[in-house]
This record gives structure tokens, C-alpha cells and sequence, in this order.
């Protein structure tokens, strides 16, 4: 016997209900790699309540993980980049994010003072050339760091905190974050233009310098990859390519 059509949309809806709870009881665990219709989900779902994320595309990259770890630390749960059971939990119920309205901006994290002196200026070479060297071999010792949003410590850094260790183990104070350690030195108009010790900067998951690291010459440059930790990288590198914001010449 055929159903109505009137009962036959009710228990499609119905389905349609206990599979949706179901998929939030039972969310999948998700981290830098996966890939599929869930990551292209929660790509939206960011981006719908205010996170940069440029391609949605089902694909867990370094702007995913980045995005991830903005929300837990908005939403106060434990920053891992990953998302689990409370993540997704508090995804259905976020709102979008305004800075300056209901949702105040974060405050920077302090300067520590292990450089032990005054902060860099901006728009000023900071680095002598006979201390180039020193700041690669610091920077190069910690090869295979893992990275943590907010690490500036051996034990996990992130892009802007490893920068800062580095140049405070060799007596020299910079500021926390990416975009303001995009202040110090000149910027070059080229890529051509770099040195070794000069620092390297990229968009990723907001607009403006939002990643950075070291150059090292060669059209390489050191930094702490969300995905991978401290490693060495091309210029060249398709990922990195596209993302290049700017150099800036520090060396003297």
C-alpha cells in the first residue's frame, strides 16, 4: 500500500533528524591531514561565524588547524588544533565572532624579558651582520620542535613565539606576534632582495602577516610549521608561494 505523501516527507524528516544527532553524539575526530565532507563542514561552519578560511575544500591544511585553534581559544577549550567532542559541540552553537562588539579581542600575550633588554625598534635594522650566523644555528637547533598555538618554549612553539626564543637567546627582544614583528626592519620589494637573517612573512589564516620565519638563504627559510614544527622550507614551495606577504631586511 503507498503512504501519503504528507507521511512519507514526515519520516524522511525524521531520519534526517536522528542522523544529524546522531553525527554530532558520535562527531569524528578530526586534525591536520584529514580530509573529506566532514572537514569541507566544519571549513564552512568557520568561516560562517567569522574565522578566516580562504578554501574550503575538505582538505585539514596549516589554514584549518590554524582557524581550529583561533575558535577553541575564543570558546575557552583546550587549544590542540584539533577538533574533537567539545569542539564540535560548541561549533553548533556559536555565533559569529565581532570583534568590538560581543566579543572583545584578545589581549596580546607579554614581552618575556629573556633578551634581557629594550625592544626592538620598528623600521630599523635590528641584526648585526656578525651575529647572523649565531641566530641560524639557534634557529636550526631546534629542528623538529613540535608546533602549539601559543608555544614560545622548546617543548612546542608557534611561528611568532619561536622567532621571538631565538632572537632572545642571542640578546635581542622582538615583539610576540607575527604582524608586529612585521614592523622591524625595511621592507623588500623582492624576494631577490633577502639575506640571511632577514625575516620572511605570509598570509595564512587572516589577512596581513599572519605567519613568519627566518630567511636563510638560498631561497630557503626555518620556521614553526602548525603541521610539521620547526623545518625548513622553499620560498618556491607551492603552499608557501602563493602566500608570500613580504620580507623584511633586518641586517644592518
Amino acid at each position: 500500500m503507498k503512504r501519503p505523501r504528507l507521511l512519507r516527507t514526515g519520516i524522511v524528516t525524521c531520519l534526517s533528524l536522528v542522523m544529524l544527532t546522531g553525527a554530532v553524539l558520535a562527531s569524528p575526530t578530526l586534525r591536520s591531514g584529514s580530509t573529506g565532507h566532514d572537514v569541507l563542514l566544519l571549513q564552512k561552519k568557520l568561516k560562517t561565524v567569522g574565522y578566516t578560511i580562504h578554501s574550503v575544500d575538505g582538505v585539514y591544511g596549516d589554514e584549518t588547524e590554524r582557524a581550529v585553534a583561533e575558535f577553541q581559544r575564543d570558546q575557552k577549550i583546550r587549544i590542540t588544533g584539533i577538533v574533537n567532542n567539545a569542539t564540535w559541540r560548541a561549533l553548533q552553537k556559536a555565533k559569529k565572532r565581532t570583534w568590538g562588539s560581543n566579543v572583545p579581542k584578545p589581549e596580546p600575550i607579554p614581552v618575556p624579558t629573556t633578551g634581557g633588554g629594550q625592544l626592538a625598534p620598528d623600521n630599523q635594522p635590528i641584526l648585526a651582520p656578525g651575529k647572523v650566523n649565531a641566530i641560524i644555528r639557534t634557529a636550526k637547533s631546534y629542528i623538529g620542535v613540535p608546533y602549539k598555538f601559543g608555544g614560545d618554549t622548546p617543548k612546542a612553539f608557534d611561528c611568532s613565539g619561536y622567532l621571538q626564543y631565538v632572537f632572545a637567546q642571542n640578546g635581542i627582544t622582538i615583539p610576540r606576534t607575527a604582524d608586529e614583528q612585521y614592523k622591524l626592519g625595511r621592507r623588500t620589494t623582492s624576494s631577490r632582495q633577502l639575506v640571511p637573517g632577514d625575516l620572511v612573512f605570509f598570509t595564512t589564516y587572516e589577512p596581513g602577516a599572519s605567519h613568519c620565519g627566518i630567511y636563510l638563504g638560498n631561497g630557503q627559510f626555518i620556521h614553526a610549521s602548525s603541521s610539521k614544527g620547526v623545518r625548513i622550507d622553499e620560498l618556491s614551495n607551492s603552499y608557501w608561494s602563493p602566500r608570500y606577504y613580504g620580507g623584511k631586511h633586518i641586517v644592518k
